[in-house]
């Protein structure tokens, strides 16, 4: 297939395009590099720099097959001190995009969502019948696009598939994680044992959990790649389906940094400092209906995620 990869510049979509690309797909990245990093792009992909807001006139006369949508800005504190941002880039730049989608008769999309749409929900693992209640403009924004896909999908024949999923970690080689504000667990304390660093804060450890540390999902970003391509593959006319990917059963912050310890040989020194206000003790994702429609299971660990996260912040750049 002939495919536009949105953010293809970016952590996940240079991932998703790398993996495309081996499946013998032809690539073009569209991605204005704000966040994103030139070198990222994977050989033998097409980079076209430009925002999505400005991406019509090339679906409408580029033949493609598909469209995977990564672009977005993505950091839930930015989102609550700048919501204008997010409404502009995420939805405007979205309807944009997949309303030239729909002008250029292109028949699938995949969007990358987020479980963060479910605000936080005392079921878990979170189920797609959980009603989404989001409680920051970064949610919201990811659930209003969501919402235009089911609508364009039913009158327009479209075949969509939204993805929900929490954190995402390691690497496919050269293809990894490198953020210029870094609010993720993981590449944080890796930071330590890299030297950037001297601790890691545990934000309290007296949750209702098996070690009173605070659960988290986490999935490789192979295993989330591979996802993709089968939402893709199996894209429906008329459908928009949505998938929640997810462990099941998510890692503790304490979990996540004795890995790192055990990957880095380092002692990983963490500190323990009061509960952040509005923390739920734990957020997963089910993936049952992933694995029952598109035959999807997370196959790597938490050891293979720290593991090449870990060799990616080591290797040449």
């Amino acid at each position: 297939m002939k495919l536009v990869v949105t953010g293809g510049a970016g952590y996940i979509g240079s991932v998703v395009t790398s993996q495309l690309l081996e499946a013998g797909h032809e690539v073009v990245v569209v991605d204005d590099l704000s966040t994103g990093h030139e070198d990222a792009v994977p050989e033998g992909a097409r980079l076209e720099v430009r925002r999505i807001h400005d991406a019509r006139d090339l679906l409408l006369r580029g033949g493609f097959d598909g469209v995977l949508h990564f672009a977005a800005k993505s950091l839930v504190g930015e989102s609550v001190e700048d919501p204008q941002l997010y409404w502009e880039n995420n939805v405007v730049g979205s309807y944009v995009l997949f309303d030239a989608v729909r002008a250029a008769g292109i028949p699938r999309v995949v969007f990358s969502s987020t479980a963060a749409v479910y605000g936080e929900p005392e079921v878990s693992p979170i189920t797609e019948d959980v009603t989404p209640s989001p409680i920051n403009p970064y949610g919201h924004a990811k659930f209003a696009v969501d919402m235009l896909l089911t609508g364009y999908a039913k009158a327009y024949g479209m075949g969509a598939t939204s993805l929900r999923y929490f954190n995402v970690g390691g690497a496919r080689g050269r293809f990894g994680e490198r953020h210029a504000v870094e609010t993720h667990l993981i590449p944080n304390v890796l930071k330590v044992p890299a030297g950037e660093r001297e601790t890691v804060s545990i934000f309290g450890d007296d949750y209702d959990t098996p070690d009173g540390t605070a659960v988290r999902d986490y999935l490789h970003v192979v295993d989330l790649g591979r996802a993709h391509l089968l939402a893709l593959e199996s894209s429906e006319p008329g459908r928009h389906r949505v998938f929640n990917l997810g462990s099941g059963s998510g890692y503790s912050v304490k979990e996540v940094i004795d890995t790192c310890r055990e990957v880095t040989g380092h002692p990983v020194p963490a500190e323990v400092k009061a509960r952040r206000a509005g923390d739920p003790t734990t957020l997963v994702a089910s993936s049952r209906r992933a694995g029952e429609e598109l035959g999807w299971r997370p196959e790597l660990t938490l050891h293979d995620i720290v593991t090449d996260a870990w060799a990616f912040m080591q290797g040449p750049r």
